[in-house]
């Protein structure tokens, strides 16, 4: 290195003489519990895929070098013991001196009191060890440390950091989203260990922000209001006091942490005051009394401004002021004084209107998110990044060139025998028929919508179907809601509505097809759904229709179809049967998720649904098992739930009820074969969801038949990662049916990347499969043929799908079911059972069981 480019020597941080010790933290952690439950680990590859037509891709990878290979990073533990700012300690003041003390505590010495102990040394040799397939303890923290390095590059530029993506206080980078609310682009970089050695992964990434600027216009738009005097608490002040303290908790929800300016320094809101700023009053010194002591008067923050800051306050004596202080030592400014600073991130739940326009506005063309991710890197200039260029490391700027290979789409049934190839990842069924429809006798139309033809409707429902096979009588009745209940409760209309179709039809429907007011998130959707499905037991189809038309009707009775009991199409080796490793033993196909509550909402119980294949041979076929679990808990956590009963204890287990199904529904015959598709699952839970849901899968087999031994197959298919592929001088997507097992994959691990769908919008995001346990032994080919057929099987449309049938029935059917509770109060189901309450523990209200007549049924669909 060149003397003039030497880095300076670091601060002193400890006393010369120190002798480090060393911490705790850095010690190998001694064999536990934990570590003794854990009986399996990730398996490693066995080969890659041969089949397919080879295809030369570029990927948002880029090489990286490591120079020197003995250089070394040291890992300290600080522990900051106390503070002590100046001599003032927090107290409340009146606006005008809390501000003076603030700018006099700036321009103090700041006194802090830490222990720094060394904790590990971590080589940069173990990258090279790990990338060479050697197992190296240091190998994730020396990952972690290059990771470091780049937040820290992108800290000092100012940016944004958001877990391992970085965001620019550029105007370039902003979009509207409405609310309040912008899109903010990024990108995400971090560096990946891959068969062709360290990349750096580098991706277009997009947060949430609020909007810089005054609050009040935050809030006015945040409310859709267009000015001050019409946001809520005002109105809300008016009707009553208990309205206008629930309009405040709302606004406090929204605001609270947010970073605002106001008098040119930064602060940070606490919370609201209870009071209007018109009679929201604090203590003030006023001169002395007669003994020489500091005379406190009460006034109110509206006067103190009108009268001794010489500020009219026309928006805010009717709001609530903003609090900046503690809660015991509150400091308060007038709302319309404080401004919004820029980037800050927005982690509320977005309206499906913000997250529709968000997913508008990301996307990219192939090759306009190519030139993004080059101009980035470029921007970056991590070249010159000290701690990089000091440890060796160098960042090619070219796209990694890997080759994929494109499968070819499996063959598909459809009535009448026919048989087909789709292309393009896409097929249709003009002049074709369903190749199992089911006969719609006795039915009714529930109208919600008062905007919708239901003649016209139910005429082109009749025609469409009698096109593709499934006979159909004219609906019983169509019901129309009485306009007179649209501004009543949801629960409360669903109810009235439910008592007008049974006083009118003869017996249960087949099916009632309810046509909802909104398009997006009706709040009639929940309660209708969990009337119909757990207390009817009567098949549903929710619609709300802006324009209809034979393709949109076509793709309503796709769905009817499959939640009747019908099959639109199968794969051909599903009635052959020539499914590889599939046809010749008994094999049950898992699909599992978790759904959690919106951010921001730890009161909201986390759904879990486990969906199965029934009547093998056939793997199109799919039930579902849901239930809710303690809020934010990514593990499954009943799988495998033996509970005391008269005759000792039974399973009452998610596994045991699917198990039992595919029995009844595949002739009496137990799976000798299971395949899990687990989604959601990060790389840091491998080896705790190996054996927190594959071990309970198998103990809850062995609970049913203790000499029977099914073989497992366990794989995690991931959506949320940020590798790409590109085609190589052609602007567009990847075509269906294109896997990629090497070079940008991992070096040790079983995996591989498919982009089974055909992406017609934005730039195809494939889904990453981790195989981390087979005993059924698929060669890859095998496996990735099996997977690639799973995107054709999906019922709901016409399209292979990006991520296998059963990984998107289960999300499905835990988001349908989310909705049974979303319209309850947890705190009326939360009421104490006789026990002992934990403090800070959230009670988690169980899901109402599905109706019998449906439990069986395709109702996600």
């Amino acid at each position: 290195m060149d003397s003039s480019e030497a880095l300076p020597p670091p601060p002193p941080i400890i006393p010369a003489n120190f002798v480090p010790t060393k911490a705790e933290s850095g010690k190998a952690p001694k064999a536990g519990k934990e570590e003794s439950q854990t009986k399996f680990l990730p398996m490693v590859r066995r080969g890659v895929g041969t089949k397919g037509q080879k295809i030369q891709l570029l990927s948002n990878h880029f090489r990286v070098g490591v120079g020197i290979k003995d250089s070394l990073f040291f890992h300290y533990s600080c522990i900051i013991l106390w503070f002590r700012v100046g001599t003032h300690g927090d107290g409340h003041d009146s606006p005008s001196h809390g501000e003076k003390k603030r700018m006099r505590r700036q321009s103090q010495s700041k006194t802090i009191k830490a222990v720094i102990s060394y904790a590990a040394k971590i080589p940069i040799q173990a990258i090279a060890d790990a990338l060479r397939g050697q197992d190296s303890e240091h190998f994730q923290e020396a990952l972690r440390v290059l990771d470091i390095i780049l937040r820290q590059h992108a800290a000092k530029q100012g940016c944004l950091l958001v877990r391992q993506s970085f965001f620019h206080d550029n105007p370039r980078n902003y979009t509207d989203l409405g609310g309040g609310v912008q899109g903010c682009r990024g990108f995400h970089s971090s560096f990946r260990p891959t068969q062709g050695g360290l990349s750096l992964n580098i991706d277009v990434s997009t947060t949430m922000v609020v909007k810089p600027g005054p609050v009040l216009d935050f809030l006015c738009e945040n409310q859709n209001v267009k000015h001050p005097n019409l946001i809520d608490w005002t109105k809300a002040i008016l009707l009553s006091y208990f309205n206008y303290i629930k309009v405040l908790m709302f606004a406090k929800r929204v605001l609270k942490n947010l970073r605002i300016k106001a008098n040119n320094i930064e602060y940070k809101i606490s919370g609201l005051s209870d009071n209007p700023c018109r009679t929201q009053k604090f203590s003030m010194k006023d001169g002395k009394d007669s003994n020489g002591e500091p005379r406190l008067i009460e006034i109110t923050v509206y006067n103190y401004y009108k009268h001794h800051k010489g500020i009219e306050l026309p928006y805010s004596a009717d709001f609530p002021c903003i609090n900046v202080g503690k809660p015991k030592r509150p400091t308060y400014f007038p709302v319309e004084l404080c401004t919004l600073i820029s980037l800050q991130r927005y982690t509320k739940a977005l309206t499906n209107l913000q997250r529709a326009q968000l997913v508008e506005k990301s996307r990219q063309k192939p090759n306009e998110r190519k030139e993004a991710l080059a101009g980035s890197l470029r921007n970056s200039r991590y070249g010159n990044e000290p701690m990089l260029r000091s440890s060796g490391i160098t960042i090619e700027s070219d796209f990694t060139r890997v080759e994929g290979r494109i499968l070819q789409p499996p063959r598909l049934v459809v009535g009448n025998e026919e048989s087909f190839i789709p292309r393009g990842g896409r097929w249709n069924f003009n002049n074709k028929k369903l190749v199992k429809p089911m006969r719609l006798e006795r039915w009714a139309v529930v109208n919600f919508s008062a905007r919708c033809d239901t003649r016209f409707l139910c005429n082109t429902i009749k025609k469409c179907a009698e096109m593709k096979g499934i006979y159909i009588n004219p609906p019983y009745q169509v019901f129309e809601e009485d306009g007179r209940s649209r501004r009543d409760p949801a629960p409360l209309r669903v109810e009235r509505m439910y008592q007008l179709v049974k006083s009118k039809l003869p017996g249960p429907p087949q099916l009632l097809l309810c046509i909802l007011p909104e398009r997006k998130n009706s709040d009639i959707y929940g309660p209708w759904k969990r009337r119909s499905l757990a207390d009817e037991g009567v098949a549903t189809q929710c619609i709300a229709p802006t324009k209809i038309n034979d393709q949109y009707i076509t793709n309503v009775l796709l769905k009817i179809n499959a939640k009747l009991g019908g099959m639109n199409s199968f794969l051909s080796m599903e009635c052959a049967p020539s499914i590889p490793l599939l046809h010749n033993e008994a094999t049950l196909i898992l699909g599992m998720d978790v759904s959690h509550g919106s951010p921001g909402r730890s009161d909201v119980p986390s759904i879990a649904a486990v969906v199965s294949s029934r009547k093998w041979p056939s793997i199109s076929c799919y039930r579902a098992a849901v239930r809710t679990q303690s809020p934010k808990v990514e593990m499954i956590q009943s799988l495998f739930k033996p509970v005391p009963s008269n005759d000792g204890t039974k399973d009452e287990g998610i596994i045991r009820e699917l198990i039992m199904d595919f029995y009844e529904t595949s002739n009496q015959r137990k799976p000798q074969q299971i395949i899990i598709f687990r989604d959601g699952v990060s790389e840091s839970q491998f080896i705790k969801v190996l054996n927190e849901e594959l071990v309970p899968i198998i103990e809850a087999c062995k609970y049913l038949d203790e000499k029977w031994s099914p073989k497992f197959t366990f794989i995690v298919a991931q959506k949320n990662h940020h590798t790409k592929f590109f085609k190589d001088n052609a602007p567009d997507n990847v075509p269906p049916g294109t896997v990629i097992d090497s070079q940008i994959c991992h070096p040790k691990n079983n995996d591989f990347y498919m982009c089974s769908h055909a992406g017609m919008i934005g730039t195809t995001r494939p889904t990453h499969y981790q195989v981390l346990h087979d005993e059924i032994g698929f060669s890859a080919d095998d496996l990735q043929e099996i997977v690639h057929s799973l995107s054709y099987v999906y019922q709901r449309s016409t399209t292979a799908i990006s991520i296998v049938a059963p990984v998107c029935y289960a999300h499905l059917a835990a988001a349908q079911m989310a909705q049974f509770i979303k319209f309850d109060e947890l705190s009326e189901t939360s009421s104490s059972h006789g026990g002992t309450t934990i403090p800070g523990a959230v009670h988690v209200p169980q899901l109402p069981l599905l109706h019998q007549d449906v439990a069986n049924s395709m109702f996600f669909c």
